[in-house]
């Protein structure tokens, strides 16, 4: 799988996109607005005397078919279980991944909502309850086609790339390869120490991905779902010091663990999974660079000053991977 092709969207035009919606029969009427989407290209399409729905174009030679349809048949079983998610239609044919003049796409039901209030610690509760219910169906069964998230697809192919593709300013070469090379070594001592069960988890569980209605959260775009600790659809939810996050974990756990059991060693991966995302963000504006969407959105990449900042939060990982993890107390 490629992840350095020039991507065609140049021919994604305005016209293209309702032709691909009415192959599935529904009929438009032309209202199409384009939402804040870099990875893939997502557009809520307005439909005759019906609700819009949301379609979503997927980036060429991303992802496999198998991969695709897996996603989508894990977002369907949450579904059939009544959990909050948002899983792909279905045409007459029970498909849900469908080819139109070479992009393959996938059409949503569209849901409003906001983002959570993460502050509140009544709905890291709920979130928390949800979570818990998904890992519980997650823990069921193995992804056989989708990526796992691990030291060597997020860690050392990030670093290899951005290395090996000269992004790295000359200056800061040497500092980045040094701390890297420093920094790989101990997510490996972690990944070692701490081997946990991998489940199939959403991926990218952050508040972006989480629309609050009716007092209780919806989860969209399970477009990164893969294997993992369940730790990596927590920690993206805490925020602020030591303390503020201990508290929001003790929430989020208190609700997860009514629904599924949590194994408390996954509280040292948090900054493991941290430091992955880190290096593996850099790596992915990288190889998405020659995507005209990319400069244009992202100006500050690519800049001495970006990298002399990414270098910085390196070494801060560094040194919090060392530290003792979140302590939590008190019932399960």
């Amino acid at each position: 799988m490629s992840t350095d092709s020039v991507h065609p969207y140049e021919r994604l035009t305005p016209d293209r996109v309702l032709d691909a919606v009415e192959s599935q029969g529904f009929i438009s009427d032309a209202r199409i607005l384009a939402l804040n989407s870099y990875e893939n290209r997502v557009y809520q399409i307005g439909i005759e005397e019906q609700t819009p729905i949301i379609a979503k174009f997927y980036r060429p030679n991303r992802w496999s078919k198998e991969q695709i349809l897996e996603e989508h048949q894990f977002s369907l079983v949450l579904q059939s279980m009544e959990l909050p998610v948002i899983a792909p239609l279905m045409n007459k044919k029970n498909e849900t991944l469908f080819e139109f003049d070479g992009f393959s796409f996938a059409l949503f039901p569209k849901q409003g909502g906001y983002a959570p209030e993460l502050a509140n610690p009544d709905n890291l509760l709920v979130i928390g309850r949800c979570l818990g219910r998904i890992h519980r169906l997650g823990a069921a069964e193995p992804f056989q086609a989708r990526n796992t998230i691990n030291l060597q697809h997020f860690g050392v192919e990030s670093v290899d790339y951005l290395c090996e593709n000269n992004f790295i300013p000359t200056s800061l070469t040497e500092a980045y390869q040094t701390l890297t090379h420093d920094l790989l070594h101990q997510l490996a001592r972690v990944e070692k120490e701490y081997s946990v069960a991998q489940i199939r988890v959403h991926g990218d569980c952050h508040s972006g991905n989480i629309l609050w209605r009716n007092n209780g959260p919806y989860f969209v775009d399970f477009d990164d779902t893969a294997m993992a600790p369940a730790i990596q659809d927590l920690w993206m939810l805490l925020s602020g010091d030591r303390q503020s996050q201990t508290i929001q974990m003790a929430e989020i756990l208190e609700g997860y663990c009514e629904f599924h059991h949590f194994n408390l060693a996954e509280l040292n991966l948090i900054e493991y999974f941290r430091t992955l995302r880190l290096l593996h963000y850099s790596a992915w504006l990288a190889r998405r660079w020659k995507d005209p969407a990319f400069p244009m959105a992202f100006t500050w990449f690519n800049t001495d000053r970006y990298w002399a900042e990414h270098i910085l939060a390196l070494r801060e990982q560094l040194a919090s991977i060392n530290e003792a993890p979140l302590a939590i107390f008190g019932k399960l």
